[in-house]
């Protein structure tokens, strides 16, 4: 339906100017005009500064960071990120991760001269350290760090560690090794399951954060200590600034509270506790940042806090994603055919942000960071609405409203104001995406709809997902076979349930510390660690993005597209029988037996023909 606003031509142009996001067709290399000007009078400050702290004297291993805050540093400012690094030890936790993997391989490419890459990496599944990270290094996204350093993983180590256990269950051997030689920190782990219980997601998030500064503090040479946050932590609020807001409770009290309880009453007490945030992880993740500020000591801190972290855009190749997490979920399950409904607001703002974005702006924040040693932790809200913002209504099929105000113009012709179609209807990225490329062995045809109201949701889940489901779970115990499909949809709706409060609201989120950050950079350092998201096209970026999950999550070749291609006419074959079957039942069991069906029939396909007869007279009439 269309809004309640006025339906000139005027408001239409303006609403369909706002539904659409500006990307910019050749975005500019340089920066906009007003960092530009700050850069300028900045340049002189550097200088001097860079010029005192040149002639500053400090140990080989650029250590001291556990010296004043502010203090002189032997790092000279004026040397690049890459040059940085070069030689310097750093320890990641969540190495092994999604993002910690893209960590790894961003340093070991674009600052080879690192020395070492320790990973605080625990036995999981049957499989010991030093299996899991060998598994690490044969993936596919160490492709490019192979061809050019066979030798790579020489400078990887893992070190055997248990987070949630007293002291990071590490060795003497090893707590004194990290302490000798460490100059840089990436706390990258976390849990980031929505739904983990309170107990876990605290224990995880906050206490081990708690415990690694406290690890940090006996590092003898460590210049940077970089804490991966969210931008989420305080979704409870509209706007966000780059600051670390009081937390709900205080952290020690929480912890120390929740020790002695019973599962089963933290899990009652829960809903309490975290108030008006919608889950267990944003909850701890406000914690995490509140105990990192409270800990920080002499230690130089900086805090990332990423949007919805989705496929990398550009490095070390377009699409990279290994998970089913977050949108990657939603869209595989789309290309599937088996998501056909979505609740959420078409005109809110879909906070992705690329993994390559966020590792490139980690990296420079832990150069600026072990550089400039500013005396407060620095928080990076790093995110995309308010600089080129991408809508949840351009992932699916368009609706009516965002179809008219987007693709139709009012023209005035006889005998009044009529609608004239400038050109078909748009598919939007996800699924056209998957239309030229498709799943193989799809359950149906790509096809979903995006709604905020509750009940027409309802009636699509209902339609869409559960009867089917049920007709092709009898299918499968006729035949035999184990029923499968009603399982996956009610895992499918869970998933979906938590992400609904993120997809119908909108959080503007301030990133002048990001701005600032850029600023900071040479033009070499820009193009190598980029993270500038006004050059990123959405429509290029969602494409990669859904051959991506194609390639690396499902592991389907691309040379098997023609077969998945006949398989959908298939489908679709299989849909135009069953319609005209569906029509001819109706027409037989209801219309053809009462007199008032019919007429109601023949009224209705009497005015659709009308309105087509009228419509095609007005359209030649225009030309």
């Amino acid at each position: 339906m269309l809004d309640n606003q006025s339906s000139t031509p005027e408001s239409i142009h303006r609403r369909a100017v706002r539904c659409r996001p500006s990307l910019p067709k050749d975005p500019p290399p340089s920066l906009p005009q007003h960092l530009t000007q700050r850069r300028r009078k900045t340049t002189t400050t550097r200088r001097q500064e860079a010029g005192r702290l040149a002639s500053a004297s400090g140990p080989a291993c650029g250590g001291g960071g556990g010296g004043d805050s502010g203090g002189d540093s032997g790092v000279a400012m004026t040397a690049a990120v890459a040059d940085y690094y070069a030689g310097k030890s750093v320890l990641i936790t969540g190495g092994t991760g999604f993002m910690g993997k893209v960590l790894v391989e961003k340093l070991l490419r674009s600052c080879p001269s690192v020395k070492v890459l320790y990973l605080l990496v625990r036995p999981k599944a049957g499989q010991s350290m030093q299996q899991r990270v060998s598994d690490m290094m044969k993936c596919k996204l160490f492709e490019r760090v192979r061809e050019e350093d066979p030798d790579f993983h020489q400078k990887i180590v893992g070190v055997s560690s248990e987070l949630t256990q007293p002291g990071l269950a590490l060795s003497p051997q090893d707590v004194e090794m990290l302490s000798a030689c460490i100059n840089i920190v990436f706390h990258c782990a976390a849990t980031i399951r929505f739904d983990a219980p309170l107990k876990q997601a605290l224990q995880l998030n906050v206490v081990a954060t708690q415990q690694l500064l406290g690890l940090a503090r006996k590092m003898q040479h460590l210049e940077a200590f970089i804490h991966m946050s969210t931008a989420y932590a305080n979704c409870n609020r509209h706007h966000i600034d780059e600051v670390i807001y009081p937390p709900p409770v205080e952290p020690t009290k929480l912890i120390e509270s929740l020790s002695w309880m019973d599962d089963s009453i933290v899990r009652d007490i829960t809903p309490r506790l975290i108030g008006d945030r919608p889950n267990t992880y944003t909850y701890t993740k406000a914690l995490a940042e509140y105990v990192v500020q409270q800990e920080q000591g002499n230690l130089n801190i900086g805090i990332i806090r990423p949007s919805i972290v989705g496929a990398s855009w550009q490095e070390p190749f377009p699409g990279w994603i290994d998970n089913f997490n977050g949108p990657s979920g939603v869209f595989i399950a789309a290309g599937k055919g088996i998501l056909r409904t979505m609740r959420a607001n078409n005109d809110a703002v879909a906070d992705l942000i690329p993994v390559d974005v966020v590792i490139n702006l980690t990296l420079a924040a832990g150069w600026y960071t072990a550089v400039h040693r500013p005396k407060t932790a620095l928080v990076y809200n790093c995110t995309t609405g308010g600089i080129n913002p991408f809508h949840w209504g351009e992932i699916g099929m368009c609706n009516i409203t965002t179809f008219l105000n987007s693709h139709i113009l009012h023209t005035k012709c006889f005998p009044g104001t009529i609608l004239i179609y400038t050109h078909p209807p748009p598919e939007y990225h996800v699924m056209s995406t998957f239309k030229r490329n498709p799943l193989e062995q799809a359950f149906r045809r790509p096809n979903a709809n995006i709604t905020s109201n509750y009940l027409i949701n309802q009636y699509w889940m209902l339609v869409s997902h559960k009867f089917p489901a049920l007709i092709y779970d009898l299918y499968l115990r006729l035949s035999g076979q184990q029923p499968q499909m009603m399982r996956i949809f009610n895992r499918l709706h869970k998933a979906i349930g938590l992400l609904e409060y993120f997809s119908n609201q909108d959080w503007e989120w301030k990133s002048d510390n990001m701005s600032m950050l850029l600023n900071q950079l040479t033009l070499e350092d820009r193009k190598t660690f980029n993270f500038d998201v006004r050059q990123l096209n959405w429509p290029e970026y969602i494409e990669n993005y859904c051959i991506g999950t194609k390639k690396y999550v499902l592991n389907e070749e691309m040379s098997d597209i023609p077969v998945a291609r006949q398989h959908l006419r298939k489908l679709r074959n299989i849909r135009y029988t069953f319609n005209t079957l569906l029509l001819v039942f109706i027409w037989r069991v209801f219309i053809a037996r009462s007199q008032m069906a019919r007429n109601i029939w023949y009224f209705v396909v009497s005015l659709c023909f009308k309105f087509l007869s009228y419509f095609r007279a007005s359209s030649t009439l225009n030309n």
